[in-house]
């Protein structure tokens, strides 16, 4: 059986939905890789992955994928570690430097700018490095681990999943699962793909399990372990439920509108797409 190829986010946002590839049963069934989120769409995309944990922004841009449903980062408040950091008030932003490990938070970033606090910046993009950044630029976009680590009393800071929630009212989605529908034809038959990464998401978020997880990344982040739990229990939401995808369509059309990404095709699920594969199959 050949084993399908996962490239997940090596943050530590994606930890609880790792739960079972990292400790269950399933892994031996699945490669995987860790990276940034930018290079999760590019390993996609270059069908170097079957299954990725896409940043939303790539789903405009990576023909034939179909999305697992039900699996998500998403964000319900302020999410913490999308952070725009800045050395001036937010009106008199001129410069921006983005983190070039992102593709999503960069847009919302352009969205945010255009549709609601207005100017009309000038966007560069640069490593993570908050101080290299707002060496040369009013600001600076950091996201995951590094913008979690940031001493927030030293610079003016804007939540860009609260930002969003408040002019929007909606939630904000920074990520899913997608498969490459042609890789859909190596997975056995009796392998339900959606319920897999659902169970994992379940299984990582127990209270045990968040509490080894915590463990693990404190002293790798040095953050405490009950910031470590508080980040993934009341800033993260895992699932891709309908208020979500309202929330997502809605970026979507605005990042269209702005001209910070190009049109989206449907949103297709996984289990849409099996059926169209049924389907075809039986017409032959």
């Amino acid at each position: 059986m050949k084993r399908q190829r996962i490239s997940a986010i090596s943050y530590l946002n994606t930890a609880p939905l790792m739960w079972d590839f990292e400790h269950g049963s399933v892994r031996p069934a699945f490669d995987i890789s860790y990276t940034i989120p930018s290079q999760c769409a590019a390993d996609l995309q270059a069908e170097r992955a079957d299954i990725g944990i896409i940043p939303a922004a790539a789903y405009t841009s990576i023909p034939d994928l179909a999305i697992l449903p039900g699996v998500a980062i998403a964000s319900r408040r302020a999410v913490r570690s999308i952070l725009l950091v800045s050395r001036v008030p937010l009106e008199k932003i001129r410069t921006v430097a983005l983190d070039s490990s992102s593709l999503t938070s960069v847009a919302l970033t352009r969205i945010l700018f255009a549709k609601f606090w207005g100017g009309n910046p000038v966007f560069t993009a640069m490593e993570p490095k908050i101080e290299r950044m707002l060496q040369g630029h009013d600001a600076g976009l950091v996201i995951g681990d590094p913008a979690l680590q940031i001493d927030r009393s030293r610079y003016l800071t804007y939540d860009l999943a609260e930002e969003w929630i408040r002019w929007t009212g909606k939630p904000f989605v920074f990520a899913f699962w997608a498969v490459r529908r042609a890789a859909l034809t190596d997975v056995p038959h009796d392998l339900d793909l959606a319920a897999v990464f659902q169970e994992s998401r379940d299984h990582g978020l127990l209270p045990q399990n968040l509490a080894r997880i915590a463990r693990e990344w404190a002293p790798r982040l040095g953050l405490s372990e009950v910031e470590i739990k508080a980040y993934l229990t009341e800033n993260i939401h895992y699932y891709l439920d309908g208020e979500c995808l309202t929330g997502l369509r809605l970026f979507y059309q605005y990042a269209q509108e702005c001209g910070a990404l190009p049109a989206a095709p449907p949103l297709r699920f996984l289990d849409h797409v099996e059926a169209g594969l049924e389907q075809a199959t039986s017409l032959r």
